[in-house]
């Protein structure tokens, strides 16, 4: 069956109230149109999972309250500076944070998505961030002596979100070089996916397409929303927009700014 859908409200049904959510990094396909429903939605107690780290879709959720917890490496906005809902709110104690590194991240969502409990993984021992994580654990290697080892739980998200450039009829969606998606996708429970456009065809059936596609498997809803990771880029299709994301930072940077954001640039879309 196709998870091809209509409307996006009914694609981000999955996503609610305490959900454990992965979204990707900023150069990976964001589904910024999604995020801004989803705050207009009122969603609550999201537990994101930043792969490997987040950037203006974590601050906008984190500022529009809609976050409880972040599992992450960073949240920023690159050279636009910090990410100031997400500073703010670490600073208050608003939102409980999990701190990682990128590699965790990646090794803990290939243990849900091989179906495994945890997996093990070098380069963690002797950090701070060991020292912080009590549900990491050492062991010994069974197969050499002398040679502690990093156990990582498996992260098993609720729901992966994510933005690509298309989806075919049958509802594969077509992730290109952005294979992290993938990872998400495999390790989450459902998919939910916004595209740019609908494929005339079938992926796999391309040979030059297929290697780049993600199998409707994996996707559990789609949403036909153009442009949807603006003001973000969707790399190889379109740039993000620089000035927006200037304008964003400035604003944010108060609680008064992000108000006025949040009613130009997520609130008056429902009004549209």
């Amino acid at each position: 069956m196709s998870p091809l859908a209509a409307a996006l409200d009914e694609v981000l049904a999955p996503i609610g109230d305490g959900c454990v959510l992965a979204i990707p990094h900023g150069m990976a396909g964001v589904a910024m149109e999604a995020t801004r429903a989803l705050i207009r939605h009122g969603v609550k107690g999201l537990h994101l999972i930043g792969v490997p780290t987040s950037s203006l879709q974590a601050d906008l959720l984190i500022g529009a309250g809609c976050v409880a917890s972040v599992y992450t490496s960073a949240i920023s906005l690159g050279e636009f500076g910090p990410a100031p809902r997400f500073t703010a709110a670490v600073l208050s104690g608003t939102v409980a944070v999990q701190d990682a590194t990128c590699p965790a991240i990646y090794t803990a969502l290939q243990a849900a998505e091989k179906g495994v409990p945890f997996m093990p993984m070098r380069g963690l021992i002797g950090s701070d961030v060991l020292r912080h994580r009590n549900e990491w654990r050492v062991i010994d290697n069974p197969f050499a002596s002398q040679d502690p080892i990093v156990l990582l739980p498996a992260i098993s998200p609720d729901v992966a979100a994510f933005h690509a450039p298309m989806a075919d009829r049958d509802g594969n969606v077509w992730i290109g070089r952005q294979r992290e998606l993938a990872l998400m996708a495999h390790a989450a429970r459902r998919t939910v996916v916004t595209v740019e456009r609908i494929h005339d065809g079938v992926f796999f059936d391309d040979p030059i397409l297929a290697a780049g596609a993600l199998s409707n498997l994996y996707v559990s809803h789609i949403a036909v929303v153009p442009r949807g990771a603006w003001p973000l880029t969707l790399p190889d299709f379109y740039p993000a927009d620089d000035a927006h994301m200037a304008e964003y930072a400035r604003l944010a940077a108060t609680a008064e700014g992000f108000s006025r954001y949040l009613d130009e640039h997520v609130h008056a879309r429902r009004a549209a």
